[in-house]
């Protein structure tokens, strides 16, 4: 029988930045053995541009990333749902399992200003994908 592999699923209301940053550092961390989502309750226009910067300064770029909403049928198919900053905004589905991280939301900030949350970012990701045995 083929092992399955574990999704996440990272929600902030815009989708723009700490979402986004912890969606690409679950990817480059995680490799193929955890599936990544991410998605949020009032999708911004773009992602925010001080997100991507402070990643790419880091190595890791966020790609052809868009902000979206998140699906139930996402919610629903988690492993586990990561919200930030969301409040009663993010969804619940009972049965599934959820982590809160309070982190800082990272809109008008620098690059430099942001880099410190990308960092924290890293460090949660990289500890919640050692729980879950999916290291690349």
């Amino acid at each position: 029988m083929a092992a399955t592999i574990p999704t996440i699923v990272f929600l902030c209301v815009h989708n723009a930045g700490r979402s986004q940053m912890a969606a690409a550092w679950a990817r480059h961390l995680g490799g193929g053995a955890v599936e990544v989502l991410s998605g949020g309750s009032d999708p911004a226009a773009e992602v925010n541009p001080s997100a991507a910067a402070a990643m790419a300064d880091a190595g890791v770029g966020l790609g052809v990333a868009r902000p979206q909403r998140w699906t139930e049928d996402d919610i629903r198919r988690a492993d586990v749902v990561v919200t930030m900053g969301c409040g009663d905004e993010c969804p619940f589905v009972p049965g599934v399992r959820y982590e809160d991280w309070p982190i800082p939301d990272p809109a008008g900030l620098s690059p430099t200003e942001v880099a410190p949350i990308r960092d924290e970012i890293r460090t949660r990701v990289e500890d919640l994908l050692a729980r879950l045995g999916a290291t690349a």
